[in-house]
């Protein structure tokens, strides 16, 4: 196949050719063979055995709980509609133009994370950082799942047990809000009496297993978290054991399951008195809002985040695909499904915040704390407004259950693939063996996480290691790097050989541009702006806090200058002639 795109057949032997051209070492199963493995006996990577296995994987791993946990939250945390314009405006000059970047480069390489890193030597410093990022991303994100495994445990009774307040984590100062009136709240809350709900009790008090004062003070080891957090793990493994690419028919159906029961969620929220003020609320910019660093620093990771962009799984799942794939048409696809599956969740949210708002007699902003447990205060409170409620809520926490596993097996396969592809001849025939120690050794690193004030720790990774600086650093130098020193003329060439025309000016432009400038722009300004974390409203972290999360930051972004000066000490030649 010649390298202009004139002749766009071309035969296995061909491709693996091209694959191979720009000094990807890593041991693969010989194209040109009938065999099915390469000369050294090392087995070969997969493919997806289907051809809407990439775009339902995809839409597995990119639409999950980042979409109906974590931008509510953020939304909430950071003004509603003040989010909701910057998330917006990241999405079309950045979010799409990069996750069609690691499509392409995944697909074009057949390598991983790190593999790919071949194209530009003095960068592979990049790829380690996505790994690190993915890896302690993969410590704190699971704990979410076990914690969705309480719930959905607890769900299978006659009545809810977040309620009510007559269970043993209940204090004295709990109150059930009457689902029809706000006769029973606003009495107590005239007595100027503290008053918590039931469901927040369920949360605090149960779940997180009775709160600390912060985390100067992780307290002791909650043993049923830990057991759901064991369990979590488990589904896990047997997901990606045998391969991602071999899990295709499951991921059909986690892709689609989950969109029935937000959709009827939707429909009951929206019918809750006082919901239009919390929706209101949703789409309403604060304009002052968008002057503060941190709001635009939030949108900017989340799009990065759900997309996956920056963690290297993108790259792999698009290593899954065969040559000639036409990915441009399911990354469109996926590039509407993703976000519209967060401002779906929104709704969700807002609509049942407006209607607490509503019983409370209170602003929306001020209903509930904000934080990582704002999903799990607001949808246990639509459930128990459905008829048959324990029924809802079991199918709810299922689709959470389908939605966390699925974001969560395919980052450790990012993590897995990255690891396997760098050293293939060691790890590659040992692959289940491999996971299953990754697997195990994360599930260690996560138990402080399930202790009374492993919240704390939790939202400090949430902050700090897997997204904020720390992410948009490792975007602006993939993209640097793709872009300026591979050069996106030769991209853009690669790509027309994939599917047959280059990309869109809309692309090219993104990509030398408008990414970098705005990564850059954001990193600086949240720099220049920087406040310290906050959990819930009103625990300010300490200083040493702070300073914790920046070592976690720091040891994915430190990769990227160490990597550089490595390969420079260690290379023969001219810096250009080294770099490329």
């Amino acid at each position: 196949m010649s390298r202009d795109g004139n002749h766009y057949e071309a035969t296995p032997c061909a491709e693996a050719m091209i694959r191979t051209e720009f000094r990807v070492l890593q041991p693969k199963v010989s194209e040109c063979s009938s065999g099915s493995g390469s000369s050294d006996d090392v087995p070969g990577r997969g493919q997806w055995t289907g051809k809407l296995d990439f775009l339902f994987s995809c839409i597995n791993y990119a639409v999950g709980l980042g979409n109906v946990w974590r931008f509510p939250y953020l939304c909430y945390e950071n003004g509603g509609g003040a989010f909701l314009l910057p998330y917006i405006i990241c999405l079309f000059i950045c979010g799409i133009p990069a996750f069609f970047l690691e499509v392409s480069i995944g697909q074009y390489l057949s390598a991983g994370g790190i593999g790919v890193w071949e194209l530009v030597p003095i960068f592979k410093g990049v790829g380690f950082a996505s790994i690190t990022i993915v890896f302690l991303y993969n410590i704190y994100y699971v704990i979410i799942v076990a914690w969705i495994i309480c719930y959905l445990v607890s769900s299978f009774t006659v009545n809810l047990p977040w309620s009510s307040c007559d269970n043993w984590w209940n204090t004295d100062s709990c109150v059930e809000l009457d689902f029809v009136n706000s006769t029973v709240f606003n009495a107590t809350a005239a007595l100027h009496e503290p008053v918590s709900s039931s469901v927040s009790e369920f949360w605090e008090r149960r779940v997180l297993g009775n709160l600390t004062s912060g985390m100067h003070d992780l307290g002791s080891l909650n043993f049923e978290l830990s057991g759901y957090l064991l369990l979590a793990w488990a589904l896990v493994y047997v997901v990606i054991c045998r391969g991602l690419d071999k899990s295709g028919k499951i991921i059909w159906f986690t892709a689609l399951f989950p969109y029935v029961t937000l959709t009827s969620l939707l429909i009951r929220g929206l019918t809750l008195e006082g919901a239009q003020t919390g929706v209101l609320y949703y789409l309403t910019p604060t304009w002052s809002k968008l002057l503060e660093a941190k709001v635009w620093v939030a949108a900017a990771t989340q799009v990065f985040f759900t997309f996956g962009i920056g963690f290297g799984s993108v790259i792999t799942l698009g290593s899954y695909n065969k040559f000639h794939h036409n990915y441009f048409r399911d990354s469109f696809i996926l590039c509407f499904v993703n976000p519209g599956t967060s401002v779906l969740a929104g709704f969700v949210i807002f609509s049942v915040l407006g209607h607490l708002s509503y019983i409370q007699g209170v602003p929306v902003e001020d209903v509930v704390k904000a934080g990582p447990g704002l999903a799990f205060l607001t949808y246990p409170e639509v459930v128990s407004y459905l008829p048959v409620a324990p029924l809802w809520a079991v199918l709810f926490f299922l689709m959470l259950l389908v939605l966390g596993v699925d974001s969560q097996f395919c980052t450790v396969e990012a993590l897995v693939t990255g690891l396997v592809d760098e050293w293939p001849s060691r790890l590659r025939p040992h692959r289940k063996l491999f996971t299953l120690l990754v697997c195990f050794c994360l599930f260690l690193l996560g138990l402080p996480m399930v202790t009374q004030g492993g919240i704390y720790l939790f939202r400090l990774m949430d902050f700090y290691s897997a997204s904020g600086i720390t992410l948009l650093f490792t975007v602006f130098f993939q993209t640097i790097a793709i872009s300026w020193i591979y050069g996106v003329d030769r991209m853009g060439s690669n790509i027309k050989n994939m599917i047959g025309h280059s990309p869109n000016m809309y692309f090219l432009f993104a990509w030398k541009y408008s990414i970098p400038a705005v990564t850059m722009a954001i990193v600086i300004f949240s720099i220049v702006r920087y406040e310290p974390l906050v959990y819930a409203d009103d625990y300010v972290y300490p200083l040493w806090g702070n300073l914790l999360g920046w070592m976690m930051g720091l040891t994915s972004m430190v990769w990227v200058p160490l990597y550089a000066i490595y390969f420079l000490a260690t290379s023969s030649g001219s810096l250009k002639e080294v770099s490329t």
